[in-house]
Formats: structure tokens, C-alpha cells, sequence
């Protein structure tokens, strides 16, 4: 399915990339497996995103739930994470993207944070699409963390309490320079946000494919922005 010149593009899409560990498993092999192929489809779906003219994605690399997974799960996805970062900055550097990341970056390795301020210093001149990961990241932890940091500048006499707007609160959170997605992509068929982005796709638009992510491809992100068409957006008012 071909996008007609019509079709109106969103400017951010989110994505929540489910399913790397069943796509392995259907195939017999081990779900770390399935998250390298994750990253590659990444990869493909951030220069897609980029030639289709959207200005922000937004993706959900690892949550603050998934350090609850098996110590050798996730000291795989560490090492992934610290592959993929080399390779990322040069995707970057030839797709004129600029890289953010958003989350608690604190807990990792010292490495895996110095890694992410180099991607964010070599890359924040770029002027095409800001590829967004979500890396040790909450939508609860998120909106935690910027009550804790409004408070402490209202408790310095920064912020006047009685001041506090929701554009006010929103300039705490992680995306305080990034507009709201206007489409979230889910793959693999769950019908749950897993705690992403709870402040910012209050009015986003919601899709869910059954999909596999490693499965996820152009056709399938064209299928997501006509159906996104059809929509009728109201932001609450009535037309």
C-alpha cells in the first residue's frame, strides 16, 4: 500500500516495539536473537521515517520494568545496547538525525552513559528527524521525577505555585522540547500502554498491529498512517 500525495503524515510517531523474544521463539531461538533483529528493524524504520517526511519517532528501547528480567537477559540487551550505539551515530551522522535520549540514564554503566552524551553532542547540529529512544525510561517515573524537580524550584521561589500551567509541568518532563506523538504504533497485538509516554499521548492516536516487531517494515508503517487518516481528531471539541 502505496501512500497517495494526500495522505497526511504525522509529524511524531511513537512506537512500543513488542515481540522480539516470540518472533525468536516461533523460530527456535533465543530471545536475544529476536532483540537483534529488533535493533536492525529499528534501524530500517528510522531511514523509512526520515524519507516519509516524519519529524520525531519516538521508540521504547527499555523500560524501568524491564530490569526485572533474568540477569542474563539483560546484561544481553546492555551489550546490544552498547553495539548498537557505535552504530546508531553513524546512521545518524548519514541520515541528518539527531538523537535524544529520554529516561533516568543514571542507572546504567558509566560507559552506556557516556555513550549517550556522545550520541546526543555529535548529533544535536543535525536538522532532519530527532530519533527519540526511551531508554531505563517510565511514564510514571517520568512524571515523578518532574514533581520532584517543580517542587524544588517552587520551594526555591523559582516557580510561584499558583503559576503551575500543564505547559509549565510539561517543561519538567524529559520531552519538554518535543511536541506530543500524534500516532502510537504497537506491535504484536497487546492492548496496553506498558507505562509509555502517560503524560504525552493523552490525545495520541492509538494503532495496533498484530505484527511481530522483526516483522515491522514499510508496508506495515504505511497501513499504520492510512489508518491514522482516517481518523477524525478532536482534541476533546466537537467539529
Amino acid at each position: 500500500m502505496a501512500l497517495d500525495s494526500n495522505m497526511v503524515i504525522p509529524a511524531h510517531v511513537a512506537l512500543i516495539l513488542d515481540g522480539n523474544g516470540r518472533w525468536a521463539k516461533k523460530r527456535g531461538l533465543p530471545r536475544t536473537f529476536g532483540h537483534k533483529e529488533g535493533c536492525v528493524t529499528v534501524e530500517k524504520t528510522v531511514e523509512i521515517a526520515a524519507r516519509m517526511g516524519i519529524k520525531y519517532l519516538t521508540v521504547y528501547g527499555f523500560s524501568t520494568e524491564n530490569w526485572k528480567r533474568s540477569e542474563e537477559e539483560v546484561g544481553a540487551l546492555m551489550q546490544l545496547f552498547r553495539y548498537y550505539m557505535v552504530r546508531l551515530l553513524k546512521i545518524a551522522s548519514a541520515n541528518n538525525v539527531r538523537v535524544k535520549m529520554i529516561g533516568d540514564r543514571r542507572r546504567f554503566a558509566q560507559d552506556i552513559i557516556d555513550g549517550i552524551n556522545r550520541l546526543e553532542e555529535e548529533t544535536k547540529d543535525n536538522t532532519g528527524l530527532t530519533f527519540v529512544i526511551a531508554v531505563n525510561y517510565g511514564g510514571r517515573d517520568e512524571i515523578r521525577r518532574a514533581a520532584a524537580k517543580l517542587a524544588e524550584d517552587v520551594k526555591a521561589g523559582k516557580v510561584e505555585a499558583e503559576d503551575i500551567t500543564e505547559s509549565v509541568f510539561a517543561s519538567y518532563l524529559d520531552t519538554a522540547d518535543i511536541p506530543d506523538p500524534d500516532l502510537l504504533i504497537r506491535t504484536s497485538g497487546e492492548l496496553r500502554l506498558s507505562n509509555y509516554l502517560l503524560w504525552q499521548l493523552a490525545y495520541t492516536e492509538l494503532y495496533v498491529t498484530d505484527c511481530l516487531w522483526p516483522d515491522f517494515d514499510e508496508k506495515e508503517l504505511e497501513k499504520a498512517i492510512f489508518q491514522y487518516n482516517k481518523r477524525d481528531r478532536r482534541f476533546g471539541g466537537v467539529k
